[in-house]
């Protein structure tokens, strides 16, 4: 919050608190206090204080701020698979930006069931684009898919969705609904062939060639062995 936005906090408390008295400095003071939040977040703090008393006191807004930030952490349930190729501080530093995001608003609440990856998914369209993503929207797609931020796509597997089960990009392939310890083999082929920059392959159609191609061959033995016979 900076200080025009301090300012305009002041301006909207008298409002709905008029008996309260403000001066010149007053704005300046709540700035120093509230310097740290969103003003949106800080006019919604003052309605809720503002419904159940006559005045509204900083420490009373900072109060009302942080306990609906960790409600709304509470209700993200967040789950994180990490990342093995980031250091300790780098895990930690990701752990932040998620949990921030997620006192922000930004994911919304999350059943415990679909953050360990084990509620049903629609099926997402091979290929699917979900980037890119930068600063808190990255966080927030982190949180969603609990896909640490600047995990490499190119390189890890769980980067992208999978055309198997249906797992969002950062989750965890489910077999039977439970979590798996590795990715489906059509997770990890896709992830090669992105990175080789070619197209995936459809699996349905390769295996119905397949299944032609063999009874093809085999209507064709009788005929090849009648030739070797003559």
């Amino acid at each position: 919050m900076n200080s025009q936005e301090a300012t305009a906090l002041c301006a909207y408390v008298h409002q709905l608190c008029p008996q309260q008295r403000f001066n010149e400095h007053t704005p300046d003071v709540w700035g120093d206090i509230l310097a740290p939040y969103a003003l949106d977040e800080a006019r919604a703090a003052v309605v809720t204080v503002a419904s159940r008393q006559a005045f509204v006191a900083p420490a009373e807004i900072v109060t009302e701020i942080k306990a609906r930030r960790a409600e709304r952490i509470e209700l993200a349930n967040i789950v994180v698979d990490g990342d093995p190729t980031h250091t300790g501080a780098e895990s930690a530093a990701a752990l932040r930006e998620i949990i921030r995001a997620a006192g922000d608003g930004l994911t919304g609440p999350t059943s415990i069931g679909r953050s360990l990856g084990t509620a049903e998914r629609l099926a997402l369209p091979p290929g699917a684009d979900h980037g890119p993503y930068e600063g808190r929207a990255a966080a927030a797609r982190a949180a969603i898919g609990k896909m640490p931020a600047g995990r490499d796509t190119s390189k890890d597997p769980r980067g992208r969705a999978c055309r198997r089960c249906g797992a969002a990009p950062g989750s965890s392939c489910t077999t039977g609904g439970r979590r798996r310890r590795d990715v489906h083999p059509i997770r990890l082929e896709d992830t090669q062939r992105a990175a080789a920059g070619l197209p995936l392959l459809d699996h349905d159609q390769e295996q119905a060639r397949i299944q032609a191609a063999s009874a093809a061959a085999l209507a064709r033995e009788p005929q090849e062995q009648e030739a070797e016979a003559s």
